[in-house]
């Protein structure tokens, strides 16, 4: 299993144990629901679909690795009560509560969520003390006297043996007590979610030619030379941060998140090269139809790779540009949903604030969850300084009008993106078309990327596409859609 099936299993099975009857009751009882385990390399990504699951389903979220819990730390510290039986008074030993499970209660707490997921990391690494322990945890969902409350679904990972000296092989009874997933790498499945987080064009274009580089574990001399997803989207978020502060980006860099060294070495001179086309070509001036002729021999006599390479680095920048722009009309979109209820109320500015304050505290609860991914926060924060600056418009003026007239200026600049786009396509395609053919291979490529890129996707079907569409019907690629839609229009007042 891939990692996409995984999440969507595990998506799956949350839904179905958190499922209830007519009364209320859930349909499977906590004791019978049995825990996934995910059994994978690795940084494959088995706790960031945790991340995505808990999101999506508006849960809750308790990690936690189980290498450094000791027997009294997983299930609470002893202490003595006094009790009586039979009308005579006895020393008793109790346990306090487990950390683990008085951070479940502090996060119902804190996020609102009665509901959640506790995922458990590396369970098959703990303690020979707690192990005996972790077999009545699976089978009753209770550390020591303690319980998981309800509504909290639990998560296990680790890894397997030949990947971690310190893991401990579960055997029958323990494993007849998991929904067990065992989770392979696989670069198609990494690449959509790749795509859709924004991971460094370059790294994915190196890897749709080196597939067998996605993933690696060697063992040599000098020890493990290891190549993860995990390092892979690590480096992305350098070298996007590196380049947007101009530092240039080394092998040294590079090889502290990729430790194959050969692998270290292609990834880099393809770097370079990446970037060496993107200046060269003039990327910016060939999407604003500005074509330098003392190029077109260059063009017109590159080798297959670098037609290629030049095709990625277009598209790139082009995927780059309409994932703005839909994120642009997203965030007015939730601006117009608050401008709306705004329209017939009393007071404008308390009911704008007061809207703030509500996305505020929401923004909060998410955090508290363990669910407020950067993008997340990313979008809050776009949508908070617009809701601002229209406050503070209507706090000057003291009239709606003026944060209505601010809204329709952002609209009108929109409409202005969505055709400075199309243009954008129309270069890029009439590019293509003159430089390699109607049906080269590199149109193909280019067509091919913008039809399975999650954002492109998404803002096809909003705003639609003619220069797209007649490519892509050429190419049979997809089916012809209808008319440019008219999404802009009805964002309006």
């Amino acid at each position: 299993m891939n990692i996409r099936d995984a999440k969507e299993f595990i998506k799956n099975t949350v839904s179905i144990y958190l499922s209830k009857d007519q009364f209320g009751e859930y349909r499977i009882p906590i004791m019978n629901q049995r825990p996934i385990f995910m059994l994978g390399a690795p940084g494959i990504g088995k706790t960031a679909i945790m991340e995505q699951v808990a999101e999506e389903l508006d849960l809750a979220l308790v990690s936690y690795s189980m290498t450094h819990h000791t027997r009294q730390s997983a299930l609470g510290l002893p202490f003595i009560r006094e009790k009586n039986y039979g009308g005579k008074d006895y020393s008793v030993s109790e346990y306090t509560m487990s950390e683990i499970l008085a951070s479940v209660y502090d996060t119902i707490d804190r996020s609102g969520h009665s509901e959640g997921i506790l995922f458990l990391d590396e369970i098959n690494c703990v303690s020979e003390t707690l192990y005996p322990s972790m077999l009545q945890f699976l089978q009753y969902k209770t550390f020591g006297r303690h319980s998981v409350p309800d509504g909290w679904v639990v998560v296990t990972a680790g890894n397997p043996p030949s990947f971690n000296k310190s893991v401990r092989e579960f055997d029958v009874v323990t494993l007849d007590r998991l929904k067990v997933l065992e989770i392979d790498p696989d670069y198609g499945a990494w690449k959509e979610y790749a795509s859709d987080h924004g991971v460094h064009p370059a790294i994915i274009g190196f890897l749709e030619s080196n597939k067998d580089y996605f993933y690696k574990i060697e063992t040599t001399v000098n020890g493990k030379n290891y190549v993860t997803a995990r390092g892979w989207e690590d480096l992305s978020t350098m070298l996007l941060l590196y380049e947007e502060k101009n530092l240039p980006a080394t092998d040294a860099l590079i090889g502290q998140y990729i430790t194959q060294s050969e692998i270290v070495s292609e990834f880099y001179a393809y770097y370079e090269l990446y970037n060496t086309y993107k200046q060269v070509y003039r990327i910016g001036s060939v999407l604003e139809g500005k074509i330098d002729p003392a190029l077109d021999t260059r063009i017109r006599s590159a080798q297959a790779d670098e037609r290629l390479m030049l095709t990625s680095v277009l598209t790139d920048a082009v995927k780059e540009m309409i994932g703005e722009t839909l994120s642009r009309y997203n965030d007015l979109t939730g601006v117009k949903a608050v401008l709306s209820r705004m329209q017939n109320a009393g007071d404008p500015l308390a009911e704008i604030l007061a809207e703030m304050d509500k996305r505020r505290i929401a923004m909060e609860k998410m955090a508290a969850s363990a669910t407020l991914t950067y993008e997340g926060k990313l979008k809050y924060n776009r949508i908070h300084a617009i809701l601002q600056d229209l406050s503070e418009r209507i706090r000057e003026s003291g009239s709606f009008d003026t944060a209505k007239e601010r809204y329709g200026a952002l609209i009108a600049d929109l409409k202005a993106e969505v055709a400075g786009r199309e243009e954008m396509l129309k270069c890029l395609f009439n590019f293509l078309k003159t430089q390699f053919g109607d049906e080269s291979n590199e149109l193909i490529l280019a067509v091919t990327e913008l039809t399975y890129h999650t954002s492109c996707t998404k803002y096809f079907s909003v705003f639609g596409s003619k220069q797209y569409e007649q490519y892509a019907t050429l190419l049979s690629v997809k089916d012809s859609k209808d008319e440019l839609h008219q999404a802009i229009d009805q964002l309006n007042l």
